[in-house]
């Protein structure tokens, strides 16, 4: 039998029988959870009776979503997390040496090609740049998981993406996702999973993968996987905590249906409200007014991010009717933009910089909006009040676009300003 990339995941993961639809037991690589989801988490292992995690090196917990702590209740998530894992001795990075879940744990080598990852948070598919498995879940399930070291998986079949030609200095990994919701919508994908390929991948660089795979859940999907090649295996090896071993898809496997997006056609994209899918080319915005623009989330808050960010906004400033924030997704990225210069120049152009976290992405803190506000965001969902107001505005795009965008005070196209 041929199998997908995802099969053939769940095939090395499983003594089950492996077809598509079939549901089978699995051995887990890594699971973790956040400051939200750990407390839940707690005490449904609690309820199972069980008192261990199944390996303390293989299970997380990083307090990123309101952190540092906004208010009362959050703290004491935060406090609830914290008191767990030192009982536990299990992995747990604080304030100040974490940052968002899904940029830190790849960097850190805890997400691997081959993997079948866990997290108690949708986004999880991110770790899917890295040829995983790697798939959000509720915390009653991840603790199952913490609890045995083993979860059910219904094999998903699989939506084959593949992305063509040569990428243009204005296209970034967010046009590339952008331009997939657009051609197969928000449901196109529904318990499904997304394979990424293509000729284009040779020039993808791992930021630009990692916010591919991060929005595939807004496809619907079940993980969104890169097929591993030689970018991702150099930035594995680099950084493996553990050894692992890639898989890959079989040639000439079955697949429920298969997208090309020409890239080269592709021009600087944005999704308006209240959907992901809802893209346009940016040039079609014409003088959208904004009052924010926020760059960073488990989207786009990686180094290149920040670098096409500071491209911009270099010896140029902020509109003066637009706050623009900046968060770097971790602080291997917050190191390094100060290292580079580019927190002075998100400074000096009238940005505000803060410490990783989700921040104002879930509507959290940091940037709440408020009613009849616009925000062009680099994040990765611009549902009804996702970021404040239920009768605020939240416009997606790439870092490129949203610095632009800071800059006119409209929502810009990067094409047309940098022609």
């Amino acid at each position: 039998m041929k199998r997908t990339l995802a099969s053939q995941i769940i095939a090395s993961h499983s003594t089950d029988p492996v077809k598509e639809g079939a549901i089978c037991r699995v051995s887990v690589d890594f699971a973790f959870v956040n400051d939200i989801t750990a407390p839940p988490a707690i005490d449904a292992m609690a309820a199972m009776g069980r008192s261990r995690v199944f390996d303390r090196k293989r299970c997380a917990i990083i307090p990123d979503h309101f952190t540092p702590n906004k208010d009362i209740a959050s703290a004491e998530q935060a406090k609830k997390s914290r008191i767990f894992a030192s009982e536990q001795k299990m992995l747990y990075w604080e304030v100040g040496r974490a940052g968002i879940e899904h940029a830190m744990l790849p960097e850190k080598g805890y997400i691997l090609p081959g993997d079948i990852v866990l997290g108690a948070d949708s986004h999880t598919c991110t770790g899917g740049a890295m040829g995983a498995f790697s798939t959000g879940m509720g915390s009653t399930d991840l603790a199952g998981a913490w609890a045995t070291g083993e979860t059910w998986l219904m094999v998903p079949p699989t939506v084959r993406i593949d992305f063509r030609g040569s990428i243009s200095r204005h296209i970034t990994g967010k046009d590339l996702i952008l331009a997939v919701l657009r051609e197969i919508s928000v449901q196109g994908a529904r318990y499904m999973a997304l394979e990424f390929g293509g000729d284009a991948l040779a020039s993808m660089s791992m930021d630009h993968r990692f916010t591919v795979a991060n929005m595939a859940v807004e496809a619907g999907g079940k993980a969104g996987l890169f097929v591993p090649d030689e970018t991702t295996l150099a930035y594995a090896e680099a950084r493996a905590s553990r050894p692992f071993t890639a898989r890959y898809p079989d040639e000439g496997c079955e697949y429920a249906k298969r997208v090309e997006i020409d890239v080269e056609k592709l021009t600087p994209l944005v999704a308006a409200p209240h959907s992901p899918d809802n893209v346009r080319p940016a040039s079609t915005f014409g003088d959208t007014e904004i009052q924010q623009v926020f760059i960073g989330s488990c989207t786009n808050g990686r180094l290149e991010d920040m670098a096409a960010a500071a491209s911009v906004l270099e010896g140029k400033k902020v509109h003066p009717s637009v706050r623009c924030i900046v968060i770097p997704a971790s602080y291997e990225v917050y190191n390094a933009c100060l290292e580079k210069g580019y927190i002075r120049t998100f400074t000096e152009a009238g940005a505000a910089v803060c410490t990783p976290t989700c921040g104002p992405c879930l509507g959290g803190h940091m940037g709440i909006l408020a009613e009849g506000e616009r925000c062009v965001s680099t994040s990765n969902r611009n549902f009804v009040g996702r970021m404040g107001h239920p009768k605020s505005e939240v416009y997606l795009a790439s870092p490129v676009t949203a610095a632009w965008s800071a800059v006119k005070g409209h929502i810009a196209d990067p094409a047309q300003e940098e022609a």
